[in-house]
């Protein structure tokens, strides 16, 4: 099957990529989805107790599908996922999306300049490829010694088990990162015993959550002015806590006041006031947000553990000072392979070398995080140092979207095949990436996190302002790429220089 975009994934970087493309005159688009039905990548899939997002709720929507009805100022997992059901039926794209249908890998073929797609449904070839999986969707479950010997049942959080009651379990949960915090205190009331193994205590905020009241939802409903505002105030706060990630991290001294106040408010035991209280800089980590998770820990039936885990026998868990902590079952709530997420996708570029092979010797390497030399027509979003720990990264998508629309609608007005990210430029913004990581608080700020890859290098978040990345964005710049072949040689039609989306989107050209 052809088509000459396919877009690998729905969730926001999915349909926000559809409809860019849609935007700028692009429509013969497919969209692949690994699901049996229903949209919503990170969102459909995740419903363990509690899940919910850790940024406000209206940053958390694309800014051209406002939503007006969040029930509250941050929005639970549900009411997320039903947005994006309602953005795919508003607009339309469920007639691009092929459903049960899992990318395996992606080969370029040089002769013909199109991608073949291998999927578990078969093959679909197209000119342009969009990886839109984003980075939570491989759940990274530790290897325990011992965990096969274990008798109760266990899982990931992203791969909740609803059909395991936990009311009167003895349950022990292994990581206290950003799905723990939030499930830890839904659970907790339920099970007669909960163990948590702590590795590193995270920097925990009070969470500003609150019900949305129905005179503000229909304020916003009838005068989406309002809405845009409130949306920008919000923006312009969480964009002022760059200033401390970035250079001044005496500026987050403040914050980390209030998160041991938090602490110390909810727990009176001062050993275990000293277990959860991190010894790294604030931001170093992903801070999280929670109002219940530090009383949860406070509870009788609830003991922490930071000394690690030694093994995992048929009947429990046993930490580095020797002591077995019965349970009936363990829940891992260890995040997600970050760094390493493309490693199970085998895009295989020019001269037969694949992407992994080709980060393999020097760690991942992007032109904004976007396109990568040698892979021509491949489009990743959200891929390398594109992810954020101070504001929305659905904004980011949606710069990206728009990116990855005007660098297609450049092909169609050079009449050309196809186009590749020059190596030094992608070397240079590389760099650049990597000079400015070096001043933030994710490298000086004394702590070993997922943003890390295997090497200590830091290729997760994006070190600054979302502005900029949004100025560095705004215009495709085809000077920094190489056009290749004529639409001639294609199978599809493309549009003519005269495109307005062209026009609009591209004015100048080298090479």
């Amino acid at each position: 099957m052809f088509s000459e975009v396919v877009i690998v994934g729905t969730g926001f970087s999915g349909l926000g990529q559809a409809l860019a493309l849609r935007e700028a005159g692009i429509t013969d688009v497919v969209v692949l989805e690994k699901a049996d039905r229903g949209v919503g990548g990170t969102w459909r899939d995740n419903t363990y107790p509690g899940c919910a997002c850790d940024i406000p709720s209206h940053m958390y929507s694309l800014s051209t599908d406002p939503n007006p009805d969040w029930s509250r100022s941050y929005s639970p997992q549900p009411e997320i996922h039903d947005y994006l059901e309602r953005l795919a039926d508003r607009h339309d794209l469920r007639r691009l999306v092929r459903f049960s249908t899992e990318m395996t890998g992606a080969t370029w073929d040089e002769e013909s300049r199109t991608w073949t797609v291998h999927t578990t449904t078969g093959e679909y070839r197209c000119r342009f490829l969009i990886s839109g999986v984003g980075a939570l969707h491989l759940p990274s479950t530790p290897s325990l010694p011992g965990a096969e010997r274990f008798r109760g049942e266990t899982f990931h959080s992203a791969q909740w088990r609803h059909d395991v009651d936990l009311r009167g379990k003895r349950v022990a949960v292994v990581g206290t990162g950003a799905s723990a915090i939030q499930f830890v205190p839904q659970i907790a009331p339920l099970v007669s015993q909960l163990t948590l193994f702590q590795r590193t205590p995270a920097w925990v905020l009070p969470k500003g959550d609150h019900p949305i009241g129905e005179w503000r939802k229909r304020l916003f409903e009838k005068a989406p002015v309002v809405q845009r505002a409130y949306r920008a105030a919000l923006y312009a706060g969480l964009e002022s806590r760059a200033f401390g990630f970035m250079s001044r991290p005496e500026l987050l001294r403040p914050a980390e006041w209030v998160a041991r106040k938090h602490i110390e408010r909810s727990i009176s035991d001062p050993e275990l006031v000293d277990r959860l209280t991190p010894r790294y800089s604030l931001g170093c980590k992903r801070v999280l947000v929670s109002n219940d998770y530090y009383p949860a820990l406070a509870r009788p039936n609830v003991d922490v553990v930071s000394s690690g885990i030694a093994e995992v026998t048929e009947h429990g868990v046993v930490d580095h000072d020797g002591v077995e902590h019965p349970a009936d079952v363990i829940v891992y709530g260890t995040g997600f392979h970050v760094t390493d997420a493309f490693d199970g996708l085998t895009f295989t570029g020019r001269g037969g070398r694949t992407l992994r092979e080709t980060w393999g010797e020097l760690g991942m390497r992007t032109h904004l995080g976007i396109t990568v030399t040698d892979f021509p027509n491949l489009f990743l979003l959200l891929g390398p140092n594109t992810g954020l720990g101070h504001n929305s990264v659905v904004f980011m998508i949606e710069c990206q979207a728009r990116y990855v629309a005007q660098a297609i609608s450049a092909v169609h007005g050079y009449g050309c095949s196809g186009l590749d990210v020059r190596s030094e430029v992608m070397q240079r913004s590389n760099a650049a990436v990597m000079e400015r990581l070096e001043k933030g608080i994710w490298t000086r700020g004394g702590c070993t996190s997922w943003y890390l890859d295997s090497a200590g290098v830091n290729r997760t978040i994006w070190p600054g302002f979302t502005v900029r990345y949004w100025a560095e964005t705004r215009r495709f710049r085809p000077e920094d790429f190489e056009f290749f072949g004529r639409a001639s040689d294609f199978t599809t039609t493309a549009a003519g220089p005269s495109s307005p989306t062209w026009q609009r989107s591209v004015v100048t050209a080298t090479g």
